[in-house]
């Protein structure tokens, strides 16, 4: 037991931060495509998506291991925060790809 009597001590600044890490960097993706960035090395739309999908996969796999770890170490908090980070950029893949597909189908082109 802690000194506040708790088993397991609740670590917001550290979910906080791991759930920062992913975020900054899918941010950081994102801002690099918007300015092309990389278009000096032959980077694509193609290769900024692949770069945020790796951050969201990476996230998620680096989270579920730190979640692992026994829970009085504060990396279980950290990989807490990177599962949350994840999780959203999952859910944002996902409503793009719905955005991609209502606006395709209300499209007068011929596939």
């Amino acid at each position: 037991m802690s000194q506040f009597g708790q088993r397991n001590p609740k670590r917001p600044g550290v979910a906080f931060a791991g759930f920062m890490v992913p975020f900054v960097l899918l941010v950081l993706v994102v801002l690099a495509y918007t300015a092309n960035f990389f278009a000096d090395i032959g980077w694509h739309g193609g290769e900024y998506a692949d770069a945020f999908l790796g951050v969201v996969i990476g996230a998620m796999v680096v989270g579920a291991v730190l979640k692992l770890l026994p829970p009085r170490l504060p990396w279980t908090s950290f990989g807490t925060g990177l599962l949350l980070a994840g999780t959203l950029g999952v859910v944002i893949i996902a409503v793009l790809c719905a955005v991609i597909s209502i606006a395709l189908s209300h499209t007068n082109l011929p596939f």
